[in-house]
């Protein structure tokens, strides 16, 4: 009973950050903000919205740990280990993906630094993007899969942010197909979604020659 406790207080608490977050990441919520606060908003817009994520997923992890909970398995060595090496290797991947796209404007502190930051960016479709068209999803969810002890909190968790992140991928497209249109729509043809496949990539019509 417990157990089942725990899982429905998770689903809860995840639900209700799913909610605010979409909202906030809403451009009428945007769009608001630029009203009130003018282009001071636009500045610190992306930061606060970071810094609130964070900060408000630090319950999640908090409930994870002391919520009651049943163990499912515990990978043994050297197999525990393969799956630590293989977490290492996809935080160094998603390192590399932020540094592509650039780390700074990711976390929001760049447009600080403009007077009138860019409301668009550009298309990145090489490196891990030539291959899957969300890599940081796609490492995000390598990452928690690989961890080599599983209790119902984690399954829990695992599970509905594995949710969290193929929905909200939905909705980052049509943000993408509004800002990029064709270009990015044939992108979309090309590239897996979250999962790489074998012979789908994102290729130039020069590499095409």
């Amino acid at each position: 009973m417990k157990t089942i406790i725990s899982i429905i207080t998770l689903i809860i608490y995840f639900i209700v950050y799913s909610v605010v977050h979409s909202w906030l990441a809403s451009a009428s919520v945007k769009a608001w903000a630029r009203r009130v606060f003018g282009p001071t908003a636009d500045r610190g817009y992306r930061l606060a919205y970071n810094i609130f994520a964070t900060v408000t997923l630090l319950p999640m992890m908090m409930l994870m740990a002391v919520l009651p909970a049943k163990t499912l398995y515990v990978v043994p060595s050297p197999w525990r280990w393969l799956m630590v090496g293989g977490q290492l290797a996809v935080l160094l991947a998603a390192v590399i993906t932020l540094l592509q796209t650039g780390l700074f404007h990711f976390a929001g502190l760049r447009q600080l630094t403009k007077e009138r930051p860019e409301q668009s960016g550009s298309l990145t479709v090489n490196g891990f993007y030539a291959w899957v068209r969300h890599p940081l999803y796609t490492f995000s969810l390598f990452f928690l899969w690989l961890t080599p002890a599983m209790n119902t909190n984690s399954l829990t968790a695992y599970i509905l942010f594995t949710l969290y992140f193929y929905i909200g991928s939905f909705y980052e497209e049509r943000r993408l197909v509004d800002e990029f249109g064709a270009a990015y729509q044939q992108y979309q043809q090309q590239v897996p979604r979250l999962m790489p496949m074998p012979g789908r990539r994102f290729v130039t019509k020069k590499q095409q020659v």
